[in-house]
């Protein structure tokens, strides 16, 4: 069979365009594949450089005028009222009460009748001590009478004697007579001492029977009543009282509070302070402090401080809660006075250094400084920042020296 040459010619005219055809294609398709891959890259890329150098957004502060410390609190502790005068009145011996003088809530005098017991018995027993007394007296001036009369008898037998009147033997009987007389006379003189001092103990015996107040205040506590029987020490069970009334020196009274031991350095003697009733929570009260006690409580891990009231009121009453403020002293370390403060979120206390972050051209820039203690929301800054910086607050904890931010409130 004869080939046609003409047809064999468009075969291969047709198979070499296809092939082009196939060859273009394959090129387009890869050209697009590179496009794509290099677009994604240099996304990409650009993500990369552009979303990291993003400004990081903190809240930012300028550093303020330091208010007066002497007028903000930089501790804040809770306590009751304390009377340091205060005291349970009962009687120096055991007796049935007969009389009360008293009331809750009377004030009384030092000195002041309480109470009476029973001196039925301890009234005999002094008048018995007095009549023994009067006998001793009357002893003792019969004596004296005696000696008297045998002082004259004797002189009267010396005279005699010298002249040889009597004998020497009337006149030794004579001088006997007076020494013993005089010897009875010392003895009747201590009789009579010896008497008195009874009388005197039995006195004493029946004061004891009075109750008195031991100094002025407030009877808060009345204890007993007539008919029961009190005493000194605790006897006869249950039907015993040991008090007879709870008396308060009011002008005793002071504020006492436990302070924990982490922020007992912010208390000094004399500090001023402010107090406010739980029961009165408008009413501020004047205070300063008087006393740190020198011990801590190892269970609570605190350390009382006594607080006194510059002006009391009758309002103010013991066992009362109350709150205390102590004010700062306005100084910093080594007495240095703020500059500048700032709030405490602000300062960065870590590893024994303190720091804040300045804004500075829109970048973070960690500057060290010298704060004094947190004071309402405060620090003051005593080195380091001036009023008028601008300082980050509640920085995350990824940013670093000269970081970009940009603050989303400014001060």
């Amino acid at each position: 069979m004869t080939l046609d040459k003409d047809a064999l010619g468009e075969l291969r005219k047709a198979g070499s365009a296809l092939e082009g055809q196939y060859q273009t294609r394959t090129e387009a398709r890869r050209r697009r594949w590179l496009l794509g891959a290099g677009a994604t890259v240099v996304a990409l890329a650009a993500w990369l450089v552009l979303g990291r150098s993003q400004p990081l957004e903190v809240d930012a502060v300028s550093a303020v005028t330091p208010p007066d410390t002497a007028s903000i609190a930089v501790l804040s502790a809770s306590g009751y009222v304390v009377a340091r005068r205060l005291a349970t009145v009962s009687a120096e011996v055991t007796g049935r009460v007969v009389e009360v003088d008293f009331e809750e809530g009377a004030t009384v005098d030092a000195g002041q009748v309480l109470a009476r017991l029973d001196d039925a018995a301890a009234r005999a027993a002094r008048e018995l001590a007095r009549r023994q007394r009067d006998a001793a007296r009357l002893e003792l001036r019969e004596v004296e009478v005696r000696l008297a009369e045998s002082v004259r008898e004797r002189d009267r037998l010396r005279r005699l004697q010298a002249d040889k009147l009597v004998s020497i033997s009337a006149l030794d009987a004579a001088e006997a007579e007076a020494e013993a007389l005089a010897a009875r006379l010392e003895s009747a003189h201590g009789a009579v001492a010896v008497a008195e001092s009874v009388l005197a103990v039995r006195d004493q015996d029946l004061d004891d029977l009075v109750v008195r107040a031991p100094f002025a205040g407030v009877v808060i506590s009345k204890d007993a009543q007539p008919g029961e029987m009190v005493s000194p020490i605790s006897a006869g069970g249950g039907f015993t009282r040991t008090g007879i009334a709870t008396l308060v020196d009011m002008a005793s009274r002071e504020i006492e509070v436990d302070v924990n031991e982490a922020y007992i350095n912010r208390v000094r003697d004399g500090q001023r302070a402010e107090a406010v009733l739980d029961a009165y929570p408008d009413w501020r009260i004047a205070a300063k402090v008087i006393a740190i006690v020198p011990t801590a409580d190892r269970q609570k891990a605190t350390v009382r401080v006594r607080i006194g009231i510059e002006a009391l009121d009758p309002r103010i009453l013991p066992d009362m809660g109350v709150k205390v403020r102590f004010f700062g002293p306005g100084d910093g370390p080594g007495g240095a006075q703020a500059v500048a403060a700032v709030p405490a979120g602000a300062v960065v206390e870590r590893d024994g250094t303190t720091w804040v972050w300045r804004l500075v051209d829109g970048r973070a820039k960690r500057t060290a400084v010298t704060v004094q203690p947190e004071a309402e929301g405060l620090r003051g800054i005593v080195e380091g920042l001036a009023v008028g910086d601008v300082v980050l607050v509640d920085v995350p904890e990824e940013i670093e020296d000269g970081t970009r931010v940009r603050a989303r409130t400014a001060g």
